[in-house]
């Protein structure tokens, strides 16, 4: 057996020792960007970055906001902004990071969220409709995720990187396929460990979140088909589909310091097992 030489032994302890890490899921006095955060998804994200001590967030958003993100804005006064910007436009994306940077003095963390989802067949798909699909979902997610890269790499912070993917890149929908949507969400589940990988070197972490079923204005029709409770019986699972704010633990943690070695990974939330 080979016996460790002491010396040795006592400096990595005193390395190692020296070295401070975040053991709390927080997010005190971070400024998070999440794109598509008006509402749906992202603003539950947002919510739960700021219940958790964000200091400032901000939605990168094509639309306009309404009731449900001003009744955030009012829960977390000066805390939670709007700016306008299109993902599929890389340069519009490089300028709100921009303007967060020079609003709240520094960025630490990025969501790419902003999506969209279209149901049908294979083969009744247009080119077009493909397009808006990947265009948002893949290539919007991709355009956020390099531009945040580079505001980090530029201020010289150990930024985090999320993606939001879907259970959609792991298996198809049984009931409502969609060939290019899951494409394009595994196309995302790739990027996370493509770009974990490349951006190690500059201490950026890249990670995602593969919700299930949400309670969303995408997803009501869910919970109205004839047979919803036969498939709950089918499945299994939680018999429910979930609150918003039941993703935000895993962007929360994924962002948080507390994940500082953590990266390249996917964390799926997915209580009705097997429905998507």
């Amino acid at each position: 057996m080979t016996q460790s030489n002491g010396n040795d032994t006592n400096g990595q302890n005193s390395e190692s020792s020296a070295t401070a890490h975040q053991t709390q899921v927080a997010l005190v006095g971070k400024v998070i960007a999440i794109t598509g955060a008006n509402r749906g998804i992202g603003l539950g994200i947002a919510n739960s970055c700021l219940s958790n001590g964000a200091a400032q967030v901000f939605s990168i958003d094509v639309g306009e906001t309404g009731d449900d993100f001003a009744a955030v804005q009012k829960k977390y006064p000066s805390q939670l902004h709007a700016i306008k910007a299109d993902v599929t436009k890389e340069d519009t994306i490089t300028a709100a990071l921009d303007q967060i940077i020079e609003q709240a003095g520094g960025l630490h963390g990025v969501v790419a969220n902003a999506g969209r989802t279209k149901h049908k067949p294979a083969l009744d798909f247009t080119t077009e409709e493909i397009d808006q699909l990947w265009s948002i979902n893949l290539y919007g997610s991709f355009y956020t995720a390099r531009a945040a890269a580079r505001a980090f790499i530029k201020q010289g912070v150990k930024g985090s990187i999320v993606f939001t993917a879907s259970m959609a890149s792991y298996r198809p929908n049984k009931r409502v396929p969609s060939a290019p949507y899951g494409a394009s969400k595994a196309g995302v589940k790739n990027m996370t460990h493509t770009l974990a990988m490349e951006w190690a070197q500059y201490n950026i972490r890249v990670n995602s979140v593969s919700p299930g079923l949400v309670k969303t204005a995408m997803t009501y029709w869910v919970e109205q088909q004839p047979d919803w409770e036969q498939q709950l019986k089918y499945y299994g699972g939680m018999p429910r589909l979930a609150d918003i704010e039941e993703l935000g633990g895993a962007y929360v943690y994924l962002l948080s310091d507390a994940a500082s070695y953590t990266t390249s990974i996917d964390i799926p939330v997915n209580g009705v097992i097997g429905i998507c």
